[in-house]
């Protein structure tokens, strides 16, 4: 039998032995009876304790067994036959590891999950430019291509190469974001110096395709961030608003503040948001059903990370009259 080859058996055994050798030697000399009373007794603490102990052993052993399913996959143990006796403490420990092993798995598995989705997304967005890419080259190739077509070829593929350059810097700035490796600067941040660093890469582009900017900020508000990164989200919002308005249209940017916050409010007058768009508005990879073409769908959503990693608030919505408005707030308090 295993369980009486086990170590800790065979000392109770001996010990028991020796203990109940000496008694009985002893008692030899008071009388006959006491001896058969002394081995009486001997006999029936010796069964006990080896009927408590068959016991324990049982449950260490079934104890055993059930970790060793769990480490093999099985999330059906709940370890609810040790709640009670001297296993309770180390069933308790073994719970608490049981359900970390559980969520630690669970993670992974999202992970895994996020990283193939994540991948898919981005090879599919790398691969329309770089499909386009590759045809523009060989069309530059041609003997047959006059000068004035290459010249439009060339900047075709510098537009390409541009927006590729684009995507693939916010991707690597959203990684860092999710990675935790991005440290926000804790800044006084005037709105006016805000939107002047957002826009200035923009105004260009605004000037060519025809859209007027406005900034209705006249006593600027300060609130603690980093310039820099909100300065992105400030700017991805515009670009979004600058793609979705068309020529002759208008995007402003105005102010609110008060004691618990200070809001940017930036709209547009161009299509809008459809109603089925919201939700998923700042989702990664996202495209609108009103998306002209050349967004990638990733740029809201590095504005809405940049914005929650410094406890600040970004809504989407639209406008009573034509085209979207989103609602940055940064609350005060936060230092």
């Amino acid at each position: 039998m295993n369980y009486l080859r086990n170590p800790e058996i065979k000392k109770l055994l001996l010990v028991h032995m020796v203990i109940t050798a000496v008694f009985i030697g002893a008692g030899v000399f008071v009388g006959l009876k006491t001896c058969l009373l002394l081995a009486g007794m001997s006999i029936c603490i010796l069964t006990a304790c080896l009927a408590l102990n068959y016991k324990k052993y049982n449950k260490i052993a079934q104890l055993c067994d059930d970790i060793d399913k769990v480490l093999n996959g099985n999330d059906d143990i709940l370890f609810a036959d040790y709640e009670e006796g001297e296993l309770s403490i180390l069933q308790s420990e073994i719970r608490k590891m049981t359900v970390r092993l559980r969520e630690q798995n669970s993670a992974l598995k999202d992970d895994k999950i996020y990283l193939k989705n994540a991948m898919a997304d981005i090879s599919h967005q790398l691969r329309t430019p770089l499909t386009s890419m590759n045809l523009i080259v060989t069309l530059l190739g041609k003997n047959d291509t006059d000068e004035i077509q290459k010249g439009k070829y060339l900047r075709e593929l510098s537009e390409l190469l541009d927006r590729t350059q684009w995507l693939i810097d916010d991707i690597l700035k959203l990684s860092q974001f999710d990675a935790g490796v991005i440290e926000l600067k804790k800044e006084t941040v005037y709105t006016d110096n805000l939107v002047k660093f957002a826009v200035a890469p923009l105004e260009i582009p605004m000037e060519l395709s025809g859209i007027d900017f406005c900034c209705e900020i006249s006593e600027p508000a300060a609130f603690v961030a980093d310039l820099k990164w909100t300065g992105e989200a400030v700017q991805n919002v515009l670009k979004n608003c600058m793609e979705h308005t068309s020529s002759g249209g208008k995007i402003t940017v105005k102010q609110t503040c008060n004691a618990l916050y200070t809001q940017l409010e930036i709209s547009d007058t161009g299509t809008g948001i459809a109603p089925k768009d919201l939700p998923h508005i700042f989702e990664r990879f996202y495209r609108s059903s009103g998306s002209s073409g050349n967004g990638f769908g990733i740029g809201l959503a590095l504005a809405k990370k940049i914005v929650t990693s410094q406890n600040g608030v970004i809504l989407a919505g639209n406008n009573k009259d034509c085209g979207a408005k989103f609602t940055l707030r940064f609350y005060n308090s936060v230092i």
